[in-house]
């Protein structure tokens, strides 16, 4: 399943995804619930979403370094305790603005150590001729995690416009214990201090030669922009839902609509890729998210509204894993973990700039205004891509 990992551990790995993400995924359309409560202005939503990036930006390259050299698990038992942590923070204290955006970064940076070991997990087990393959299943239990969450929300929230968030976030503590549980059960090859002897016997500036790499810069913009508008619309279809009338069930069934196509992209991504390459397949991705993102700008039915997050799901599923195995690939030894860092630093620039820019917008549009504007923004990134080679 997963290059020289054994069953037990392959399904650990995957159930881990899955949890890591559904967590994320049910606590912050939780979060935004909250602040609607409190009564925050449209722009203090875009904030919120941000404040999600703020604190793993600054540590995503480090902890890059130090899962080369300390080993996978190490790094995801402490993510998935700070994850723990977060859940707990909201659930007695979530209460207050500052409240939600300070447990929202400690999400982040949980979130941030769990994802970046999963992914070493794959880059240093995996051959490099099933690396798409590979990464294609942790992010299909990824996007497994992403439909759940929000699934969770609906049979939590029922038919109210606005659910009860106290419980939300109570279901996210129990998910949180047995994310941290799971950790356990995933054992790797003793890849971590070895790699990280031989990152320090490579060549310094390392994460300055890796930008280097033709085409990277430009890879990382697509992936943080397709990151960014993940987040993006799971922040601003809450908002979207209220301002139309549509119950928090149904927003969360549209949620998981968009991360259940994602998964769908996902299957057989590795044949895929083979066939018709990474570079056409990424454009292909783009092309469709941005159609989606603008005719969800335009008032709709809720069913029809339903089929275009299925769209935005197949669009956006693709470009994740692409990035992530291509970045494997390119990677020397023992450098890995740093290259999957540096494009999730990358992520959180995105996940920073992105809705704190658009989510101006929200003051004067709402949020459809929201989605048009994001679809302009991976509009512009399919103009980017142009001419990145991802297949080498």
């Amino acid at each position: 399943m997963i290059g020289e990992l054994g069953r037990r551990s392959a399904l650990a790995l995957l159930l881990h995804s899955t949890l890591i993400q559904a967590v994320t995924f049910l606590v912050r359309p939780a979060t935004t619930y909250r602040a609607l409560e409190l009564d925050v202005p449209g722009y203090a939503l875009g904030l919120l979403a941000a404040s999600y990036a703020v604190f793993p930006l600054l540590l995503a390259v480090p902890t890059g370094a130090l899962v080369d050299r300390l080993g996978e698990r190490r790094l995801m038992v402490t993510g998935s305790a700070v994850v723990l942590g977060c859940s707990l923070f909201l659930l007695f204290w979530g209460t207050s603005v500052p409240a939600l955006v300070g447990g929202t970064a400690l999400l982040g940076a949980g979130q941030l150590a769990c994802v970046v070991g999963q992914q070493a997990v794959v880059a240093n087990n995996a051959v490099a001729s099933g690396l798409d393959s590979a990464f294609g299943y942790l992010t299909f239990a990824a996007s497994l995690g992403q439909a759940l969450g929000p699934l969770a929300i609906s049979v939590v929230g029922g038919a109210s416009v606005r659910p009860d968030t106290q419980a939300i976030f109570f279901l996210s503590a129990g998910m949180s214990l047995v994310l941290f549980l799971t950790t356990f059960l995933i054992s790797t090859k003793a890849t971590g201090r070895k790699s990280g002897a031989a990152a320090t016997d490579g060549p310094k500036g390392s994460v300055a030669s890796l930008l280097r790499t033709p085409g990277l810069v430009r890879a990382l913009a697509t992936s943080a922009t397709v990151l960014a508008v993940v987040d993006l619309t799971v922040v601003y279809l809450p908002a979207l839902g209220t301002e139309r009338g549509f119950s928090a069930a149904a927003v969360g069934l549209m949620l998981a609509v968009r991360a259940g196509f994602s998964m769908v992209s996902r299957l057989g991504l590795g044949r895929l890729s083979r066939r018709f390459g990474r570079g056409r397949l990424m454009a292909s991705s783009l092309a469709l998210s941005t159609v989606a993102l603008a005719v969800a700008a335009i008032p709709m039915p809720q069913w029809l509204l339903f089929m275009v997050m299925a769209g935005l799901g197949l669009g956006l599923g693709i470009g994740q894993p692409l990035t992530m195995s291509w970045l494997s690939a390119q990677a020397p030894d023992g450098q890995r973990g740093k290259a999957l860092a540096l494009r999730l630093a990358g992520n959180r620039v995105g996940q920073v700039v992105l809705p704190s820019a658009i989510g101006v917008v929200a003051a004067g549009l709402g949020a459809a205004g929201v989605f048009l504007a994001s679809a302009v923004v991976v509009g512009g990134t399919l103009l980017l891509v142009r001419g990145v080679r991802l297949d080498d």
